[in-house]
């Protein structure tokens, strides 16, 4: 009876929820326009929590006149204690909130969760407040998708319809976080969707232009920056705009390579330590800001003086080189918080740099360093997130001012063409690589009716512990048809070795495993929707007959693989000695 009891008693509620969740799913795209309104709604209010949350807490840790040892202590304590629950409680809530958002979209099935949506929040604001010089526009992002990602998957929705949900939660932040409705939508179909075409464009503008209103009521409308009227002075100018580029792309490059590098070795460091690794970057920006308390913080105020022409051309060239040194220390530690507002941050001061010299040396011919630090924030952003209309746009709504386009396109391409031949892979993309996530490129997201690797992969069956030696591997491979094999730990497959390396090895009289010969990190492979012709032309580079399928979302981790043998029979050739 009891069991009848309870049947009863669970089911009484789970039949309405079952109906309501099937109607749902019947109407789905009418479903998905109404989302895209909460989710704007939803995101503007937590973005303008976030502003309120940080600027009130940072505040209270740095009052006015308050004792140098302040600038030290909270940096420090902050990135401790932050490191500490991003890695027990919040691992996916570190860094910036582009990139895993991006790889949420293409290589996690939409699926954001509400743990991260809040450890994101949170940790973000207490780091941001306790003088970490990172940004929150880019943590905004991933709390914006998460929450339509967690909203779409509580409703039942479809996956396609989730990760579709994704791109809508990000432009309500940016509309909210930088007051640039027209810029977020443009962000989010040009850097999170990589397609400007993208058919869920309607549902991106609704979702900006909600989150734009819900700051506005609250808030106010307040620009991000109030800069004086843009005038240009003299046609010289435009030369003067284009050197500016060129030193724009020069930053972005350096600040794109620094920071991957430093990133780089930090993750060479063991496990055990990540969770105290955000601490070099909080002793760093503590020890700077004992000395020059601009560098703490995102430093918004400070980008107002050098658009306004209140800051000298010594400490403009001070905070430019200290902040670049302080923002990648800080991200590549592992702190909580992004690089848009540090982009904007440096190219203002890269920009009032450049700006003040031609104003002294040229007086008559140039405007004031003001007009140069607006078009120096739009160049060193494009070339860092590689995002060349979204910067144009979003500095001409910052600023209201049409006349400001011309100088900024000009800056901003040149930008955009230096920094992408000195650094080849976007900031994102990189940061994703290292974390083992291979985000699909424009080509392979538009390869539906091409020949694609899900077509003939099969089972992984030729694999090799890593832990075993040269000869051991020698016994097993003996009656083996491939000249090439996977070794595997306990992570999943680490690389690839074949028969002319095993068979060098033995004769070198070496005692290695199979571990030592491999690189562990960077291995030749392929994901399910990358084309057959990639993975001929990688197997023939690398003179092997057999290639991983791995995860978009863990390079170690093994879906199957693909032969030589599997390639040349879809294209209708038989190898010699196959039947």
């Amino acid at each position: 009876m009891s069991h009848n009891g309870q049947t009863t008693s669970g089911s009484w509620w789970r039949t309405p929820q079952s109906y309501l969740m099937a109607k749902l799913q019947e109407r789905e795209d009418q479903v998905f326009l109404v989302l895209a309104l909460v989710i704007g709604a939803l995101t503007g209010l937590a973005v303008v929590a976030f502003i309120l949350l940080t600027e009130r807490a940072g505040m209270r840790l740095y009052p006015a006149g308050g004792a140098p040892w302040r600038r030290v202590l909270f940096p420090v304590v902050g990135s401790l204690g932050i490191g500490y629950l991003l890695f027990r409680y919040f691992p996916d809530a570190r860094g910036s909130g582009v990139p895993q958002t991006k790889a949420a979209l293409f290589a996690r099935g939409g699926r954001i969760t509400m743990r991260t949506v809040a450890g994101k929040f949170f940790c973000t604001s207490a780091t941001l407040a306790s003088g970490i010089p990172l940004g929150r526009e880019g943590p905004s992002v991933q709390v914006g998708a998460g929450i339509a990602s967690v909203l779409g998957r509580r409703l039942g929705l479809r996956p396609e319809k989730v990760k579709a949900l994704l791109p809508v939660g990000a432009a309500a932040a940016i509309a909210a976080a930088f007051n640039t409705p027209l810029a977020a939508v443009l962000f989010a179909l040009e850097e999170i969707v990589g397609d400007l075409h993208a058919p869920v464009l309607g549902s991106v503008v609704l979702a900006s232009a909600t989150s734009w209103m819900v700051l506005r009521l609250l808030l106010g409308n307040n620009p991000l920056f109030k800069v004086p009227q843009y005038q240009l002075v003299n046609p010289l100018e435009f030369a003067i705009y284009a050197v500016l580029g060129v030193a724009g792309g020069l930053v972005s490059a350096s600040f794109t390579k620094l920071l991957l590098g430093m990133r780089a070795r930090f993750l060479r460091f063991p496990q055990k330590t990540v969770w105290f690794q955000p601490l070099a970057g909080g002793l760093l920006v503590g020890l700077m800001g004992l000395f020059v308390p601009q560098v703490l913080g995102v430093g918004y105020g400070y980008v107002g003086d050098v658009l306004n022409g209140r800051m000298a051309l010594t400490l403009m060239v001070l905070l430019l080189v200290l902040k670049l040194f302080a923002v990648t220390t800080s991200y590549a530690s592992g702190n909580a918080g992004g690089i848009f507002g540090p982009a904007l941050f440096i190219g203002a001061m890269l920009g009032g740099t450049v700006g003040t010299v031609a104003h002294r040396l040229l007086p008559a011919y140039t405007a004031t360093a003001g007009a140069y630090a607006l078009v120096g924030m739009g160049a060193v952003f494009a070339g860092i997130v590689r995002a060349p209309m979204t910067s144009v746009l979003m500095i001409f709504e910052m600023t209201q001012d049409y006349a400001v386009i011309v100088p900024l396109m000009i800056a901003n391409l040149v930008s955009l063409f230096i920094s992408s031949r000195l650094q080849r892979q976007p900031i994102y993309d990189a940061l994703a690589v290292q974390d083992g996530i291979h985000l699909p490129t424009a080509e392979t997201r538009h390869r539906h009716g091409q020949r694609q690797v899900t077509r003939v992969m099969h089972t992984a069956t030729e694999l090799l512990p890593s832990e075993i030696t040269v000869e051991e591997a020698l016994e097993r491979v003996r009656s083996s048809e491939f000249r090439t094999w996977l070794v595997t730990d306990r992570r999943g497959v680490v690389g690839l070795i074949n028969l002319p390396t095993l068979e060098r090895e033995r004769a070198e009289g070496a005692a290695k495993n199979l571990g030592e010969l491999v690189d562990g990190l960077v291995f030749p492979h392929v994901h399910q929707d990358q084309g057959l012709d990639l993975a001929l032309e990688r197997m023939g580079a690398n003179q092997i007959d057999i290639l991983p399928v791995v995860s978009r979302a863990d390079v170690h981790k093994l879906e199957g693989i693909v032969t030589l043998h599997d390639v040349l029979d879809s294209y209708g050739v038989n190898m010699p000695g196959r039947a």
